[in-house]
């Protein structure tokens, strides 16, 4: 696999360029973390990697085809997406909506062996075997989070997206969550992720992309896209990176003003 690779991409939505020329190729096997303040372009970006949404102009392509020209099966057998405010509109339990993941792959004859294969395992991988019959309508915010990820799991996509994984999971779960992408790219499997939280960033991306108004700011691992400048540059703020017992941490010393960017 060639990867996924974004081509002078731009999207404008009222008149306004949420995206603006961004260029970059992302590589199957690592996890990549796009970071950056509100109203940076990160979920747009995710949505036009996924072929959801049609730049106003550049191109997304995997193996130099253009996302926007697979068909809804293929792109759905080789893209998982996992969006930051899913709905969930029909009570159903918990396998039967993890087994819509594999919806792509099944056949004239039905659910094969594979397909129960997959199901299976990704429902242990997301720690949810226990909620199988539960009701995915009454599962708390995390429990949710954790069925969506089981779903994009069952279809065992070539490249995993996610904007805001973490959201409504504790601390515990952030940590399970962290190891299982991680062991997901370690299987050949390119995850891309849009994250707020820069600690977690640091943690468990192979390389970090720091966003700010539709354009990368920074591109690289961890300890290079992340140093102060870029920070003060993305976020308006003075910080500084810790060490901290889980891993490094960051220490917001406060807005910068007027007076610092001059």
């Amino acid at each position: 696999m060639n990867g996924l690779v974004v081509d002078a991409l731009s999207v404008r939505l009222g008149g306004k360029a949420v995206l603006d020329g961004v260029s970059v190729a992302l590589n199957a096997g690592e996890v990549t973390a796009f970071v950056g303040p509100n109203g940076a372009g990160k979920s747009t970006l995710l949505s036009c990697l996924a072929g959801l949404r049609a730049p106003s102009a550049g191109a997304v392509r995997m193996d130099g085809r253009a996302i926007t020209a697979l068909g809804d099966r293929e792109r759905a057998r080789l893209i998982g997406y996992l969006p930051q405010t899913p709905e969930i509109a029909w009570r159903l339990d918990v396998h039967t909506f993890v087994r819509l993941g594999r919806t792509a792959h099944r056949g004239v004859f039905g659910e094969s062996s594979a397909d129960a294969a997959a199901v299976g395992r990704a429902l242990e991988d997301a720690q949810m075997t226990a909620f199988a019959a539960r009701d995915v309508t009454t599962l708390s915010g995390g429990e949710r989070g954790r069925a969506l990820i089981a779903r994009a799991l069952a279809g065992e996509p070539a490249w995993l997206l996610a904007d805001e994984p973490l959201t409504g999971l504790d601390l515990g779960h952030q940590l399970h969550a962290a190891q299982l992408l991680r062991t997901i790219a370690e299987s050949g499997v390119g995850v891309v992720l849009s994250l707020h939280d820069l600690a977690f960033a640091a943690r468990v991306a192979d390389r970090v992309l720091v966003m700010g108004e539709g354009r990368i700011l920074a591109d690289g691992p961890a300890a290079d896209a992340l140093t102060p400048q870029v920070l003060a540059r993305a976020y308006g703020v003075d910080a500084r990176w810790i060490d901290g017992q889980g891993g490094p941490l960051l220490d917001i010393l406060g807005r910068r003003t007027l007076d610092d960017e001059g």
